[in-house]
């Protein structure tokens, strides 16, 4: 990438404040610090120096890092994050921020010690809560699962699960797992990228939040059917989700059908059983789920667990919203931020005069953020100065 691109900002205010440096680097102060951002061929590298002492320090970098384009723009916003746009990426590459001092940032530090600041991709609208749905073995979860998936095919989506264990037989890999190395998922672990794991003889399991955003992306809501344990470390990510929990009607009923699936010894059965016993006293006080339902009857069961996901009525077809164009930002624009919105304007003469010459970009109704996905956004071009702030976007 040449020089970052010269940037004019006007009228700033409500916490903003832009100012763009040269030799491909743009700084931006928010409180007693000045984050610096620049690129490499392939990264972009952050430093922070600190005001009151003129020291500079490099940062751990965390989440996804986004890859350099043909230039940016920068904007510091609510003093905990940087809103960056890359000029001429693609629709779903064009908006990120860089995290300095949000509660995940926040949590980082104390964590690892040390100055975090963590990456975000930036996502126009916003995606239905995932759903966690957990229960003792032979309670029936995989049959509800199995319903809403028949009922609603193109509506729920799984997650692919993380394992450092080796593919077997046909298995491909993004397809039944994410196979990888341990190292590397032992990393991503301590960086908070997992919403859950655990360690099954001897090899890795786990869902990332990744994972679960990829799902979202397709417009599909994530449906994680996990144990108790993994449902408890979801709860405390920052993940925002619906839980259930399914109970059976008795323990006599719930024996009753792991017997009658006639797949396992009578040591498996009898093991299943003692776990099934620990995880429904835990599942019922907890304060993990949101949801308790009993199984006693399938199809009253299946009602109620549409009732919760707000399926109980006539389902109307949503239309997916037409991704928008990439923000193709001129060599000389600026930025202007007004209340929850920031301004970018053409430079240049040809494109003052030209129609929809004004990109609004909508961030009062942010959701989510490192380590997955800032949701919310809004986009709108304009075609003046006043529609840009009054503009419904």
């Amino acid at each position: 990438m040449g020089e970052a691109p010269a940037f004019y900002a006007d009228n700033l205010q409500n916490g903003f404040d832009i100012k763009t440096i040269k030799a491909c680097e743009t700084s931006i102060s928010i409180q007693c610090k000045t984050y610096v951002i620049g690129s490499s061929d392939d990264a972009f590298v952050v430093r922070i120096c600190d005001q009151t002492t003129g020291n500079w320090v490099i940062p751990n970098i965390l989440g996804t890092k986004p890859k350099p384009g043909k230039g940016y723009s920068a904007a510091a916003l609510n003093e905990d994050r940087i809103v960056m746009i890359k000029k001429g990426s693609s629709s779903d590459d064009c908006i990120w921020f860089l995290e300095v001092d949000t509660p995940y940032v926040k949590e980082q530090k104390q964590i690892l010690g040390a100055e975090v600041v963590a990456w975000s991709k930036g996502v126009r609208g916003n995606a239905e809560a995932p759903i966690v749905i957990s229960g003792p073995s032979g309670v029936g979860k995989g049959t509800l699962i199995s319903k809403l998936m028949e009922e609603f095919p193109s509506m729920f989506g799984f997650s692919v699960s993380h394992t450092t264990r080796a593919p077997r037989g046909m298995e491909q890999d993004g397809v039944h797992y994410h196979f990888t190395e341990r190292a590397v998922m032992e990393k991503d672990i301590k960086d908070g990228k997992f919403l859950e794991f655990a360690s099954v003889h001897g090899n890795l399991y786990g869902t990332s939040i990744e994972a679960v955003e990829v799902v979202s992306d397709s417009g599909k809501r994530c449906i994680l059917d996990i144990d108790v344990q993994g449902a408890r470390s979801v709860r405390a990510s920052p993940l925002d989700a619906v839980f259930v929990f399914i109970c059976p009607p008795s323990m006599d009923e719930l024996e009753h059908r792991l017997r009658a699936r006639a797949t396992e010894s009578e040591e498996q059965i009898l093991k299943r059983l003692r776990n099934a016993k620990a995880e429904i006293e835990q599942g019922q006080s907890s304060g993990i789920f949101d949801h308790i339902l009993y199984n006693d009857n399938l199809e009253e069961c299946y009602q109620s667990l549409k009732k919760i996901i707000g399926l109980d009525g006539p389902v109307v077809a949503t239309q997916k919203t037409a991704a928008p164009l990439g923000i193709n930002l001129p060599e000389e624009h600026s930025v202007s931020a007004m209340d929850s919105k920031i301004i970018i304007k053409g430079g240049t003469a040809e494109l003052e005069n030209a129609s929809k010459n004004l990109i609004v970009l909508d961030v009062s109704s942010l959701k989510g953020g490192a380590p997955g996905r800032t949701r919310g956004l809004e986009l709108h071009a304009v075609d003046s100065f006043s529609d840009g702030l009054t503009s419904d976007c």
